[in-house]
């Protein structure tokens, strides 16, 4: 029983974040004070920064690790070249060399948030860089390239440190925990297949898809950094590609499986018997174990969905016969990519992968996660971090304040750390918590325990306490922006430097300018940074539609595998910002899959329209045009247009049914998929009357 007891201690969750964090931080301090004491040998004038380095740059795995340390260094020498470049010819002019310096910051942010990935940082710190060497350089701009050269040096012993550290004792590899979030994001997508099969209730499947969306912003996050990962073996890009277009692709199609079994079940129709025991045979297989499944692939299934779909296509002219026919199809494409993912996963980190994969050629072409970016928004926040320095700036020239370069720097830090977020203000706040404890032990350190430190060592062990337990909170993302008020202002404020050179006067001078600028930094995000959420996920929803609009008409690209892609990365986007939403999250998350839905069978129908005959053209045509300026927002009334477009696909549907066209079945199915997604009114609520 003891050790039974023992044994679920060890693999407590609690314990093994706690057991973490402080091997983080232990590694984090170790590779601190290797920078610091490397610096103070080679003679390096502000040691500090490396210590400050090392804390920036540190992450949880060893490869996040090295990206972000060789995005910042990369970051590091562009900041400090830009601001070489900028600061002696304008330094003449107060006011342009603001303005010029102010714009390159905001420049930096707005390539930040249109990236979206490890490569932002780079961006971030170029704007870092630029405000923290260029705006205390005003006074001094003779001094400007040996300022920059020695900065960079200084932080280019930090990111190698770190870098060494992280990799080399007890490295934590980000391929284990991008394997395990793998194994759980296929068994969240084989659990929402399954509820959907047995006709769970309507919030549990949904609640299942917003878990797979959130699920493959994670994996996406993870994979960023696998090319830096020291594993052995690390998952291939491609194969990457593959299992997230397959993943993304189940998103859409587990609801219109949903909508089409709910659709027969609650009309005056009933699912036919063949597809009801193939649909109870194929929930047995996906609830199947993982060794199971690989033993008995499902072959004899699709063969059997795909024929069954034959068969009631050509046979069956009845409304529910059709959507029977279109339920069966799907049904065999989900079974087809479930299987596919297993077959990845299996090979994904191999050595040597396979020499051959399971599926088809189509699915070869893989296009991999598409990133939702947004220039309007991203310009909105630089704009409002360019005024907001400026305004920092004309106070600064206003008064004469000597510590205002150093404000007005740590004003542009400020703007280029956080002016990532949606609503960066609750960060700053966080900081300035954080920095509220760094500046009481940067005092202590300076004036109480410094004096009384003689050699290296001795400051280690006094540092140790402080470093340690900022360093673990650090590694719990709720305190990280605390700790990093701790982590970055010891450092800076109790003048961890080549010699003991402690002064009250300038010390205070510094607590004064660091709270005034995170003070203002604050007032200014909240007020020209902050964007309120429910104008976000209106945005967000506005852009699905424009795009919905652009491929009805044939001016978008015609790539679905981009166009899900995207989708499911708004759709990741939208999760977060429904819950700081004080409205329901359920009509922005449906309305998204809608869209996604929509705009599948949009470009789907477009593109098949130019095979057909110039009759049947014409009528395709006509309904992407209603389509078009539906989700426009023309004047017409809305009610107008859906009664419109339902005559039309009525139309065509019947059109298509008489018809011998080369495209006849794959046309119908996209017309049914269509009409589903709409949900127009008389639609599949209670009725399959097509």
């Amino acid at each position: 029983m003891m050790a039974w007891l023992r044994l679920n201690i060890w693999r407590s969750p609690v314990l093994k974040a706690d057991t973490d964090a402080l091997c983080f931080s232990a590694k984090s301090f170790a590779a601190a004070m290797l920078a610091y004491y490397i610096s103070l040998r080679i003679g390096l004038p502000k040691p500090y920064w490396a210590i400050v380095t090392v804390y920036i740059v540190s992450q949880g795995s060893a490869g996040a690790s090295l990206s972000r340390g060789v995005y910042r260094l990369v970051g590091t020498i562009v900041g400090a070249a830009a601001t070489v470049a900028i600061v002696p010819n304008f330094v003449n002019d107060p006011i342009v060399c603001s303005v010029v310096l102010a714009s390159w910051i905001g420049l930096c942010l707005f390539f930040s948030l249109l990236d979206r990935t490890p490569r932002a940082y780079a961006f971030v710190l170029a704007g870092y860089t630029a405000s923290l060497i260029g705006f205390p350089s005003v006074l001094e701009p003779g001094a400007i390239f040996e300022t920059a050269l020695v900065r960079v040096q200084e932080i280019s012993m930090g990111v190698l440190c770190a870098t060494l550290i992280h990799r080399f004792i007890l490295p934590k590899h980000v391929t284990h925990h991008f394997m395990g979030k793998l194994a759980v994001t296929l068994r969240d997508a084989s659990l929402l297949v399954d509820n959907v099969l047995c006709g769970a209730p309507e919030e549990q499947t949904r609640s299942g898809r917003r878990q797979l969306a959130a699920d493959l912003l994670t994996l996406d996050g993870l994979a960023t950094h696998l090319p830096y990962d020291p594993a052995p073996v690390t998952p291939r890009r491609k194969e990457l590609r593959l299992i997230h277009d397959r993943l993304a692709r189940l998103l859409p199609l587990t609801t219109e499986i949903e909508d089409r079994i709910h659709a027969l079940k609650s009309a005056d129709h009933h699912v036919p018997y063949e597809l009801s025991q193939l649909l109870g045979e194929v929930q047995t297989w996906v609830t199947a174990s993982e060794e199971t499944r690989r033993k008995d692939p499902p072959v004899r299934l699709i063969e059997r969905a795909q024929l069954l779909q034959e068969g009631v296509s050509a046979s069956g002219l009845a409304d529910s016969e059709r959507v029977a026919a279109n339920l069966a199809g799907h049904v065999a494409e989900m079974i087809s990519l479930l299987y596919d993912c297993d077959q990845i996963k299996r090979n994904i980190a191999r050595a040597k992968p396979l020499r051959k994969y399971a599926f088809s050629q189509e699915f070869k072409r893989a296009k991999g996660y598409v990133y939702h970016r947004d220039s309007w928004m991203a310009a909105r926040a630089a704009l409002g971090a360019i005024t907001g320095i400026l305004i920092g700036c004309a106070f600064w020239i206003w008064s004469g304040w000597p510590e205002g370069g150093l404000a007005v720097s740590i004003l542009g830090v400020c703007c280029a750390l956080f002016g990532n977020a949606d609503a960066p203000a609750p960060n700053v706040a966080r900081y300035m918590v954080g920095s509220v404890y760094g500046v009481v032990i940067s005092l202590a350190y300076s004036f109480l325990i410094f004096p009384r430190v003689t050699d290296f060592a001795e400051l280690v062990i006094v540092l140790a306490p402080s470093f340690l337990l900022a360093g673990s909170l650090q590694a719990r993302p709720p305190m990280t922006f605390k700790a990093l008020g701790i982590t970055l202002t010891i450092p800076i404020l109790s003048g961890l430097g080549s010699s003991y050179t402690a002064n009250f006067a300038d010390s205070l001078n510094t607590v004064v300018a660091l709270f005034a600028a995170i003070g203002f930094g604050l007032i200014s995000m909240s007020l020209f940074q902050t964007v309120p959420v429910t104008t976000l996920i209106h945005r967000l929803l506005r852009l699905s539609r424009r795009d919905i609009r652009q491929r009805a008409l044939g001016i978008a690209r015609e790539d679905e595998a981009h166009w899900t892609n995207l989708m499911v990365d708004r759709t990741a986007l939208l999760l977060p910002r429904l819950r700081l939403s004080e409205k329901s999250c359920l009509t922005p998350f449906d309305d998204t899959l809608h869209h996604l839905r929509i705009g599948h069978a949009v470009g789907q129908i477009r593109k098949i329209s130019g095979q057909v005959d110039s009759e049947m053209k014409h009528e395709i045509r006509a309904v992407l045009l209603i389509i078009a300026t539906y989700f426009a927002g023309a004047k017409t009334p809305k009610s107008d247009l859906l009664i419109s477009l339902t005559d039309r696909i009525q139309c065509l549907l019947a059109k298509v049914v008489d018809s011998s066209i080369d495209e006849r079945s794959v046309l119908l199915n996209l017309l049914i998929d269509l009409w589903f997604a709409l949900r127009l009114q008389g639609s599949m609520e209670g009725q399959v009357d097509l």
